[in-house]
């Protein structure tokens, strides 16, 4: 008897898969756990202190971060110029983006919620979708230009772009009640996920897709983030078109929902 218990209890285990994999501290498939890098620490250190041990560490340590950020984003110079150290320095000693700063770094002193979400969500997209492959994570503060930007197998997430609904700079500058309400920590782990999919599986740019094309694209993107979330977290009349045509038609697999320009009603 005791023998069989053994039995059935190694089978559950099995069974439970990758949920069992977290609550053990496990890393999953791609044997990494979903630590988000905290590049902006370094980044705020040297942008309030000028500390130049923390510029080489932002240039050593985070050469791509630091070329997005500097060349892509805030768009002030070439990281091979040989003033861009002090361009980068000046541009965010505005009194602002130093306050900017000194916030996201009491809001976001702890990221172990963020770490966590995005460590199930990917568990679970590697089991919808064959071949998936997680990005690497980093955090960054880019003066409230944009919020995920992904390239070059890197998710990174501008944290001044998670302040809250209420945070003062957002109503200053003239952000919409709707825009500000999508501005908080609870859109974080749903923005990189969405994000990351669009940039893996991208609208099809063979053709001009019509707005109702494009809503419906959104709609299978958001489908699938909340399938990793697990939670119902985009309810928008498209995510349940979604739902619905996946519910009939169990043979579509995740991936082949994403790979493929399917129509999608939501009755038949």
């Amino acid at each position: 008897m005791q023998r069989v218990i053994c039995l059935l209890l190694l089978s559950l285990i099995v069974c439970l898969g990758c949920e069992w994999q977290l609550k053990t501290g496990d890393k999953g498939s791609s044997g990494r756990e979903v630590v988000v890098e905290r590049y902006d620490r370094v980044e705020s250190q040297y942008l309030t202190t000028g500390d130049f041990a923390a510029l080489q560490h932002m240039n050593t340590n985070y050469p791509q971060q630091t070329r997005t950020l500097i060349e892509d984003i805030l768009q002030i110079g070439r990281v091979n110029d040989p003033e861009i150290n002090s361009k980068f320095l000046h541009f965010y000693q505005d009194t602002t983006l130093q306050n900017l700063l000194a916030d996201v770094g009491r809001e976001y002193a702890n990221m172990d919620d963020v770490n966590s979400q995005l460590e199930t969500a990917f568990c679970r997209l590697e089991t919808m979708i064959d071949g998936f492959v997680r990005p690497e994570v980093y955090a960054q503060v880019s003066s409230l230009d944009q919020s995920v930007v992904v390239g070059n197998g890197l998710l990174g997430i501008s944290l001044d772009k998670y302040m809250g609904s209420d945070y003062p700079l957002y109503v200053k500058y003239g952000y919409s009640r709707d825009q500000r309400r999508s501005m908080t920590r609870s859109y974080i782990v749903p923005d990189c996920i969405g994000f990351y999919l669009l940039s893996l599986f991208p609208m099809p740019i063979d053709r001009e897709l019509s707005q109702e094309e494009r809503d419906q694209y959104i709609g299978k993107i958001q489908w699938v983030v909340n399938k990793a979330l697990d939670n119902n977290f985009f309810k928008s009349a498209n995510v349940r078109r979604v739902g619905d045509f996946m519910h009939r038609h169990k043979d579509i697999t995740i991936g082949q929902l994403l790979r493929n320009q399917y129509i999608i009603t939501s009755v038949e």
